[in-house]
């Protein structure tokens, strides 16, 4: 797969092609030949954008579009995650209303909660569904499956009969590595997503000012350990944009003692360098140094950094690679970046007898 470097003149292309697909500007991305569509297209799928910036296609003048076979296989892939997205919205309002007959306040949290914010609610590629369930860890594991597998926050179900992963959450959230600011950051989501409230999509979701946090932490956690991609800048994006002002300013006021204001600031300036998100509506200002960084790595390593070229390694260069990793981001996040040393050495103790047991290795297998 050819490596894509920040930077570029087609990282301009695609961010182009973005903000035309989601209506920011009227700005075209420069006419190319085959060979560069096809690395554009290339990089809509590592952002996991493809249904997406498919809306930008069809708005391109005739001279300015792909080749037929690219342009066909943009449309098939648009076609497919808009089915996939009407099947979610399905089995999200079925899990709503089995989980609330049995007495259990329930939210969405990201997924579908935040495609319906989209112009187009069936044009973001969706993942698995995230439904957090009230009542708690031991309350919830027992409306389960005997065998599903329970982590921090949540329980992992096994792929349904329609090919949809669920995660049945008893905490708001994985939160921070940090434990002191986790402990803040957990007691404040759990009040705020009492206060979820029911959509005309038949799922109940919680209010903006819980997402705008929890999201910042999930995009925090995901970015230290593994990385992240542009599709969640792309939630967030559309979080600020249905936010009020009031929203705003309690989500800033707390971003400190939860541990987001680094990664807060960041995000700003990839959402204004990026999307042309107005200044107004940033919870922070601008970091240019930590912005470039984290934009840097959504290009190169692609959603959730699967496309890293660290992930191509055996496991002890791998190891040694994310180790590296871990020490350069203490200068994104100390206390953050110190915290996921920590929790990673902890489980490599916790889990050795059980590794033992198993002949295994990675600690893959064993998350606690």
């Amino acid at each position: 797969m050819t490596k894509l470097s920040s930077n570029t003149r087609l990282d301009d292309d695609f961010f182009k092609l973005l903000r035309l697909s989601l209506g920011l500007t009227q700005e075209l991305p420069a006419k190319m030949d085959a060979h560069g569509w096809r690395l554009l297209y290339q990089m809509a799928l590592r952002q996991s954008l493809v249904g997406v910036c498919y809306k930008g296609i069809c708005l391109l003048p005739e001279d300015c579009k792909p080749p037929v076979e690219i342009a066909m296989q943009w449309a098939c892939e648009a076609e497919s995650i808009k089915g996939m997205n009407e099947l979610l919205y399905q089995e999200t309002a079925r899990l709503t209303r089995e989980f609330e007959e049995q007495g259990h306040r329930t939210a969405i949290l990201k997924g579908q909660a935040n495609a319906r914010l989209y112009p187009d609610r069936y044009a973001r590629q969706p993942g698995d569904i995230d439904i957090w369930v009230e009542g708690g860890k031991d309350c919830v594991l027992a409306m389960l499956p005997h065998h599903s597998k329970a982590i921090y926050h949540h329980v992992h179900l096994p792929v349904n009969k329609q090919g949809v992963t669920v995660e049945v959450h008893f905490r708001p959230s994985s939160g921070n590595f940090n434990p002191m600011t986790n402990r803040r950051l957990q007691r404040w989501l759990e009040r705020e997503i009492l206060l979820a409230a029911q959509v005309e999509e038949n799922f109940r979701v919680p209010s903006v000012k819980f997402a705008l946090v929890m999201q910042l932490a999930h995009i925090q956690r995901h970015f230290l350990s593994e990385g992240i991609g542009l599709r969640h800048v792309c939630d967030y994006y559309w979080l600020l944009q249905h936010s009020t002002v009031e929203d705003r300013r309690i989500v800033s006021s707390v971003l400190r003692k939860f541990g987001l204001y680094h990664i807060a600031m960041a995000l700003m300036w990839v959402l204004g360098e990026v999307f042309r998100l107005d200044k107004s509506l940033m919870l922070t200002a601008a970091d240019s140094y930590r912005g470039n960084w984290l934009l840097r790595e959504m290009v190169t390593d692609g959603n959730f950094g699967w496309y890293a070229q660290r992930q191509r390694f055996g496991l002890l260069r791998r190891v040694y690679e994310n180790k590296r990793r871990h020490l350069r981001l203490m200068k994104f996040d100390f206390w953050e970046a110190f915290w996921l040393e920590v929790k990673y050495w902890s489980n490599i103790v916790w889990t050795l007898p059980t590794r033992i047991r198993y002949r295994k290795l990675s600690l893959r297998d064993f998350q606690r």
